[in-house]
């Protein structure tokens, strides 16, 4: 496991505050043995939850065209037919994933595909399970097509701790699923919307993992005729099918020719 990227401002800001806290109380209070020992443990804890928060495992992803991983850590919950306001404009099926602060904070792609539409929002900082969180909240809006046109939404959502959304795409990238799009510092929320017809793969509650848990597989569009001719059935009632060979060439009819009747020798 190694640490992320993003987390190492962050661990070296921690450093730096338990230096001084433990600078300090050494300092002024020299004779207070229990408090620095207090101090020790209330720092070490505090350095490990800040090192966990920023942990980077190390997975293995197995790619689908035809599947939707999930793109965070994280438990599901809410899935729901839902109409998509800001870039779809249609009914979608949301599948919602809640980042705790114990999970990993990374972001994956869910399908591969081109970037159609991406756009940060500004905005509140409401709890992660609040239903306005995913509208008023600050956020992430990316859209990606795959190769079948299939259209897939999701989101970054910020929460009441996490202040901080890290995104690594933009319009027109073509992106591999399972690669990190993003992060959001200290947890939060990802919204996926997905196309009527999907079959979710999950249930509320499920603990899931971002770029292992398939949490649907997208519908196959039906295929056309290979010929490309419009195939219509008639219904017959009542009536016997007749086949008419139209390519046998007709025989010729002979026409007996009639005689003329012969004429009478006239009589002398």
């Amino acid at each position: 496991m190694t640490i992320h990227k993003e987390g190492y401002s962050s661990i070296a800001l921690t450093i730096l505050f338990i230096a001084v806290l433990n600078a300090a109380i050494h300092f002024y209070l020299p004779l207070a043995h229990g408090l620095q020992w207090f101090i020790y443990i209330l720092s070490f804890v505090l350095f490990v939850i800040i090192l966990q928060f920023f942990r980077s495992p190390s997975i293995t992803i197995n790619k689908d065209e035809t599947q939707v991983l999930c793109p965070a850590d994280g438990k599901v919950v809410v899935i729901e037919e839902t109409t998509e306001t800001e870039y779809l404009k249609d009914k979608r099926i949301q599948i919602s994933v809640f980042m705790s602060p114990i999970n990993v904070h990374i972001n994956r792609n869910p399908i591969s595909g081109v970037v159609k539409y991406f756009k940060y929002h500004p905005g509140k900082y409401l709890v992660a399970w609040h239903p306005k969180s995913s509208t008023e909240n600050e956020r992430t809006t990316v859209v990606t097509e795959n190769s079948a046109g299939t259209q897939v939404l999701f989101r970054q959502i910020a929460g009441a701790l996490a202040r901080r959304i890290v995104w690594y795409v933009k319009e027109g990238d073509t992106v591999t699923q399972g690669d990190q799009f993003g992060f959001i510092k200290f947890g939060s929320r990802v919204d996926i919307f997905l196309p009527l017809g999907t079959t979710v793969k999950v249930a509320i509650g499920e603990v899931v993992k971002g770029g292992k848990t398939v949490l649907a597989e997208l519908a196959t569009a039906p295929q056309p005729p290979k010929s490309g001719v419009k195939v219509e059935t008639a219904k017959v009632e009542d009536a016997p099918v007749v086949a008419v060979a139209t390519d046998v060439p007709a025989k010729p009819v002979k026409v007996a020719e009639e005689k003329a009747p012969a004429k009478k020798k006239e009589a002398k």
